[in-house]
């Protein structure tokens, strides 16, 4: 293609090409938005099987690869699969409940055989997802893309503490660096252009290099990582297990309707209008095909990360070009674990900062798209009953303890499920004509 040929572009349009000092500073961003959230369900699982230390860095450095390489596929879709906007793949945190009460009775190789048939299965529901269009009117995405907000808020919070679990969380150094990022970017957002758009990156950057100074970050990691590594296929024996797959298939029904509810986040959220069934289908594909490429790279499914939707919502940056440079950088992490290792040691109170108005933007996002059509009483009942029961029962899963597993593994791991399917029964029983 003759240089002439090539379509310049706007960081908030579509398509087009942005030049790299604009695009490559605002891909890195995503990135840094979602680099913990990859790597954490992977260290969760790995940690609790006991998994050796090498395999462990492999899983990782895997992890890195996989994310980058599907999220090419959401942006650059091929045939079907994959919905030509703005999405960044991970691995999926919704799977950890599962694979650690599956992992622990049958090992890692099982939840590899049950994450590439689920991956399959989660393609299959794709092609179902324009009879099913029907289902998802703005009343019930709202008030999905609302609970997704809503279910990573805790998230953030626990992010701007230290990390759950972390033997300092809470420690006044972690609330410091937590507050001075949102104060970085409050800043940044008043400045026009380019400091604007990459507040998120800036206040990030300035918390790593606070943290550096308070002494909260050990190098080690980074000093005795590799410097170039290849990928590694197949680190772990694949088993087939009937319960685990019917487990972890379970699962995947969530996660779909989760994808939905991000795909409609981010056209909301960045393009201002709902998304059209070819895109809700091909995140929905990109997400089974991700799953399926990940499990034979010993990695847990993948699914669309909510972390980036809001982002997209802070920044308004749509570009599918400028995300590309962050998934191309995302794959130089897999073949490089120097680097890798250089954003695994950043503190979690670093990304808390950033992560707490990414997450409530998700939120506004989703009231956003509620309040465009006029709020009926019936509009009203359903988001009143979806939220409040829905996203109740999902925020409180101890509710469900006497009911069968598989109703507390889909019900139970967060609001979203719960509320959509709360959502979608009231939008079909109650008369259209309710006032």
């Amino acid at each position: 293609m003759r240089k002439e040929d090539v379509k310049k572009g706007s960081i908030y349009e579509l398509d087009g090409v942005v030049p790299l000092k604009e695009a490559l500073p605002l891909g890195i961003q995503h990135v840094l938005a979602m680099f913990l959230g990859n790597i954490s369900p992977l260290l969760i699982i790995a940690g609790m099987l006991g998994l050796s230390p090498d395999l462990k860095s492999a899983l990782i450095q895997n992890a890195m690869f996989i994310a980058g390489a599907v999220t090419l596929v959401q942006l650059y879709p091929v045939w079907k699969v994959g919905a030509k906007l703005p999405i960044v793949m991970g691995t999926s945190s919704g799977f950890i409940g599962t694979a650690k009460a599956m992992g622990a009775l049958y090992g890692y190789g099982a939840l590899m055989g049950a994450s590439l048939i689920g991956g399959l299965f989660e393609m299959v529901l794709g092609f179902f997802i324009k009879p099913l269009r029907k289902l998802f009117p703005p009343v019930v995405t709202s008030l999905v893309i609302i609970s997704i907000g809503l279910s990573l808020l805790p998230v953030g919070i626990n992010y701007f503490g230290g990390g759950s679990g972390a033997v300092d969380f809470g420690d006044p150094k972690h609330l410091l660096v937590g507050t001075f990022v949102i104060l970085v970017i409050i800043i940044a957002k008043q400045i026009k252009g380019f400091v604007n758009n990459a507040s998120i990156l800036i206040g990030i950057i300035a918390g790593y290099i606070l943290a550096i100074v308070l002494g909260m970050v050990d190098f080690t990691q980074v000093q005795t990582a590799s410097w170039i590594a290849l990928p590694t296929f197949m680190p772990v024996k694949m088993e087939f297990n009937l319960e685990v797959i019917i487990a972890m298939g379970i699962m995947f029904i969530a996660t779909t309707v989760e994808t939905v509810g991000d795909v409609s986040g981010i056209t909301n959220g960045g393009l201002d209008r709902e998304a059209t069934s070819e895109e809700l289908q091909g995140g929905v594909l990109a997400d089974g095909l991700g799953s399926v490429v990940a499990s034979l790279f010993g990695v847990l499914p993948n699914t669309s990360f909510s972390q980036n939707v809001g982002l997209v919502s802070v920044t308004k940056v749509v570009n599918r070009f400028t995300i590309m440079t962050g998934a191309i950088f995302l794959i130089l992490c897999g073949f490089c674990p120097k680097l890798s290792a250089l954003f695994a040691v950043m503190p979690q109170s670093v990304l808390g900062g950033a992560a707490v108005m990414m997450f409530s933007s998700i939120v506004i996002s989703g009231i956003q798209l509620i309040t465009k059509e006029p709020m009926t009483m019936r509009n009203i009942t359903i988001v009143s009953v979806a939220l409040g029961l829905g996203y109740g029962i999902g925020s409180s899963s101890g509710i469900l303890a006497h009911l069968p597993q598989g109703i507390q593994l889909i019900f139970g791991g967060s609001g979203i499920v719960p509320a959509a399917i709360v959502a979608i029964i009231f939008n079909i029983i109650l008369p259209k004509d309710a006032e």
